[in-house]
């Protein structure tokens, strides 16, 4: 997963507290089907766990991700495969991929426009990409419940907008045929997901996942905007000991046409 350069991630704590991100992952690199001897890109690589998995099945992989703290983990955790620093808005490679593979990750880039054409860049003609990310109304109770305990301390700043980018179905496949990307298959879905951790789940997830939200509050200001999310979202998204995010799913693949 990567999300924008100059936000910080614990790579440690990622794959410690949110394993199930790679798990579902999985189900990506099915539906990719790695060929033996092919080159796939992996926009977004994090931590190289799902870019393994792909390079298990024969592929000969690149993993990027703007994290240095997720591309020193990566190296470290499979130091047989390749991986780079990179801004997936603004990468380029002298030699063409077979495919791109994505998980968990475009959501997070932006703009949007600028990783699309560089994913299309990337591509040799007819190559293929593959991927999932958030789609829209992914975790809305989550941001709804944030925004409800930021307004109840007095911080009415949109900072949301700065987030995530979580396109509905027509929005993506029109953003992606600006760049020759045409999509072959679309499923747009809802998935409740339980996050690890039990009850400190949220909190984890709130740690990792939302930290735009927190940057222009101070660490007491942090604890009560947490505990407040909590209460909000406890009878709804709190069931037989985990919380349970709202993620809906965009999940596609496309080719490049030209």
């Amino acid at each position: 997963m990567s999300r924008p350069a100059d936000t910080a991630w614990d790579a440690t704590r990622y794959d410690r507290q949110h394993a199930y991100i790679t798990r579902y992952g999985l189900e990506v690199v099915d539906l990719l089907d790695p060929r033996p001897g092919e080159r796939v890109l992996d926009v977004g690589c994090g931590t190289g766990h799902l870019t393994a998995e792909i390079a298990g099945r024969g592929a000969i992989t690149l993993g990027i991700d703007a994290s240095e703290e997720m591309i020193a983990e990566a190296r470290r955790s499979h130091p047989a495969l390749a991986f780079e620093v990179a801004d997936a808005a603004s990468f380029s490679t002298p030699a063409p991929f077979d495919a791109a593979f994505s998980s968990a990750a475009l959501h997070w880039m932006k703009p949007p426009d600028a990783v699309a054409a560089s994913i299309a860049g990337a591509l040799k003609p007819g190559g293929r990409l593959v991927a999932e990310m958030g789609g829209h109304g992914n975790v809305l109770s989550f941001r709804a419940a944030i925004a409800a305990a930021r307004a109840a301390e007095g911080l009415f700043a949109d900072v949301e907008r700065h987030v995530w980018f979580f396109p509905t179905v027509a929005e993506y496949t029109a953003l992606l045929a600006r760049h020759g990307l045409e999509i072959t298959e679309a499923r747009f879905f809802e998935r409740p997901t339980p996050i690890d951790g039990g009850r400190e789940g949220l909190k984890n997830w709130l740690e990792t996942f939302a930290g735009s939200y927190f940057e222009d509050v101070d660490a007491a200001q942090r604890a009560r905007i947490s505990a407040d999310v909590a209460r909000r979202l406890e009878r709804d998204r709190f069931r037989d000991g985990a919380w349970i995010a709202d993620y809906v799913r965009l999940r596609f693949t496309a080719r490049r046409t030209g």
